[in-house]
């Protein structure tokens, strides 16, 4: 209870923070989202992260039907489970919304490849590591809570390496005017594993059931 207590509070906490530090980058979409209109808002970083914020209370309501379900059903974690199958779906698929969006119009430059270490770090800059670091956090943060399999730092870091090669290996097919580049790919990892790292308090240690327990009757 107090490990849950405290996995909300910070979850609050981190809300509360970025919503606060994104305020007025926020608001300056917020007129095209709330009118549903496309430009302006889906199609660039303002609008997604502002919708991602917006339909929180939604991912909240799912997370606690599943786990009213779960938990009538008799399964054991079924808050823990159902947090962690909410999470790794409302905070990856944004990311990876936005690193799918074209940097130019669609096919309009030549699909272009890094595949040196550490060269394109330079020209990131911070707020370009950063936004790599987020891209699979929420993947790393969830799935080992989620599945116990991936309890383990080298699968977690082997999880985030193989949804970022996923991601830029889309971005050259689809010639989204995007550098397709392994620095990427080593950022992602790195933050998915650190992200693990930060919810290893609340890792499974054994295999999921989603079906209650059969009570065994005596014999004899």
């Amino acid at each position: 209870m107090n490990r849950n207590a405290t996995f909300l509070g910070l979850a609050v906490v981190g809300v509360a923070s970025a919503a606060f530090a994104l305020r007025r980058p926020l608001m300056m979409s917020a007129p095209r989202c709330m009118a549903g209109q496309w430009h302006g808002c889906f199609d660039t970083f303002n609008g997604v992260v502002l919708m991602t914020l917006v339909t929180l209370p939604v991912a909240a309501l799912v997370a606690w039907a599943l786990a009213y379900r779960r938990r009538a059903a008799g399964v054991a974690s079924a808050w823990r489970t159902s947090l962690a199958e909410v999470g790794m779906v409302h905070g990856t698929v944004p990311f990876v919304w936005l690193t799918m969006m074209p940097g130019g119009p669609v096919g309009s430059a030549p699909a272009r490849v890094s595949l040196v270490p550490l060269r394109d770090l330079v020209t990131m800059g911070a707020l370009g590591i950063v936004g790599n670091l987020l891209v699979f956090a929420s993947l790393g943060f969830f799935a080992p809570m989620r599945f116990a399999a991936l309890a383990s730092a080298p699968r977690i870091l082997a999880l985030g390496a193989g949804c970022s090669v996923l991601v830029e290996t889309s971005q050259y097919v689809f010639r989204l005017d995007r550098v397709s580049s392994v620095d990427d790919v080593l950022v992602n990892a790195v933050g998915a594993l650190l992200a693990g790292l930060a919810s290893r308090p609340w890792w499974r240690t054994a295999a999921p059931s989603d079906r209650p327990g059969r009570a065994l009757t005596p014999t004899g």
